[in-house]
């Protein structure tokens, strides 16, 4: 079990393993504007903004953030598993247009740190807000060569959140992940990205008519959950949810679980279907007997 930190104010995370893409030139903010749900007006070289990719039937391609670099082009990140994924992606609408896409990704290091105001001491690293863990935080771009001297730097004034404290923060959170809660196969709303990252007002972009028709009619198939063990099972990705009442109804599925030290219990994402997916809901778990949460959990 994770132990628990006495303020989440003093975690950082290594950020370092995400593919990192360069798109430059003159026809870069137009083409990359209309690729993504937000709008790209919100990104600057001191703040980055999610956003996702998708393809014709609304459907994750990929979960992005994005800002500025100090010459004017737009510096992308993304889960590491999307390193081949994405550029080809991003690739193949580049037709006739000024736009250079360069994969930066072992040229920069990434730290990310929580907290409404940057620690001191981030020289030479550039400096960018953004919300990855659902609260304000900071990211800390550095070349290669010197992220080890600023972890270990930090790692003496701040507790070092490695992957296991940070996949527990992220679900205690509600936060969605590629390859656990985002697949090729999830409409962005159903993973409850539209306030983080779809902008309703924005021009056009690729599945922009798929969510659309969903922002008005209202509803979706499924939706994020949290889900809570009542027996204090431990709960595991890929269980099917069942209807309590009807077991051989499926209603859904885990998608990421852990121990919560902080909650002391069991708890985990997972999708479930409409009509099953209000709080409050008990369901079972491959038998284990769960309940629907809202998220965040904490």
């Amino acid at each position: 079990m994770t132990p628990a930190f006495s303020s989440e104010q003093t975690r950082f995370f290594d950020l370092s393993a995400r593919v990192k893409l360069r798109v430059a030139g003159a026809d870069s903010f137009r083409f990359l504007n209309g690729q993504i749900t937000n709008d790209l007006r919100k990104a600057a070289a001191t703040s980055a903004i999610q956003a996702s990719i998708l393809n014709a039937k609304g459907k994750l391609s990929a979960h992005v953030f994005v800002s500025m670099d100090n010459n004017g082009a737009f510096r992308l990140d993304a889960d590491g598993d999307l390193r081949e994924d994405l550029p080809a992606r991003l690739e193949r609408y580049i037709i006739a247009d000024d736009v250079q896409l360069e994969d930066v990704s072992d040229e920069f290091s990434v730290l990310h740190f929580l907290g409404e105001t940057p620690p001191a001491g981030a020289t030479p690293a550039r400096t960018v807000a953004s919300e990855r863990f659902g609260s304000p935080g900071w990211d800390f771009w550095c070349e290669r060569a010197p992220a080890a001297e600023l972890q270990s730097l930090f790692s003496e004034r701040f507790d070092f959140c490695d992957d296991v404290c940070a996949e527990t923060l992220r679900i205690e959170r509600g936060v969605p992940r590629w390859g656990r809660e985002l697949t090729n196969e999830i409409i962005p709303v159903e993973a409850n990205l539209e306030a983080s990252s779809i902008d309703y007002e924005k021009g056009c972009y690729i599945g922009q008519e798929v969510i659309s028709r969903m922002k008005m009619s209202g509803q979706t198939n499924k939706r994020l959950c949290g889900i809570v063990s009542l027996s204090g099972a431990p709960l595991a990705a890929e269980m099917r949810l069942t209807s309590e009442t009807d077991p051989g109804k499926d209603v859904g599925w885990i998608t990421s679980a852990t121990s919560s030290a902080r909650l002391g219990r069991e708890i985990a994402l997972g999708y479930v279907k409409r009509g099953s997916n209000e709080t409050g809901t008990r369901l079972l778990a491959a038998g284990i007997p769960v309940q629907v949460a809202p998220l965040p959990f904490v």
